[in-house]
């Protein structure tokens, strides 16, 4: 659908199915010419006006409103958390394998190399793991009232809070 109007008379709206080309112009034309022949055109037409002086109306992007921004930022929100669950879920079990080696240092028992190595090289995991853990902590505490603000967003009018 395409919608022209007339630079001497702007708030004349004229619709034509399809999108703007000679065709739709022509049609819009006759429109034009059938308002004019019923006397509903509130201004006079030079006599050279033709199809190629219609003004096409385009809409027009409004900016998002501050409840759609909200929604965004909640979508967004919501979408961290799931990222930093992954995360976690995916070195927890390797994390608490490292965790109970850690305890082996505090008793008297003989580590074996193999421990040992497998102590070191798992720090850095049980480092990842325990960050990626906090950071899922925070998230979820913001994301409870993103939850909020999206539930708001999808429910009908009648059941908002």
């Amino acid at each position: 659908m395409v919608q022209y109007t007339l630079a001497q008379s702007p708030e004349v709206l004229i619709d034509v199915s399809g999108r703007d080309s000679n065709k739709a112009r022509e049609k819009a034309m006759d429109q034009l010419m059938t308002l004019m022949d019923d006397g509903k055109l509130p201004t006079e037409l030079d006599d050279g006006f033709n199809p190629k002086d219609f003004i096409e109306v385009k809409d027009q992007k409004s900016e998002p409103t501050d409840e759609e921004n909200e929604v965004v930022e909640a979508v967004q929100t919501l979408s961290n958390l799931s990222k930093l669950k992954v995360k976690v879920q995916g070195s927890r079990e390797e994390a608490l394998k490292v965790r109970e080696l850690i305890d082996l240092l505090f008793t008297d028992e003989v580590i074996e190399e193999e421990q040992i190595e497998e102590l070191n090289s798992g720090f850095k995991t049980l480092k990842t793991f325990a960050q990626s853990n906090l950071r899922y902590r925070d998230a979820k505490d913001e994301a409870e009232s993103a939850r909020e603000v999206l539930d708001n967003a999808l429910n009908p009018p009648s059941k908002k809070k």
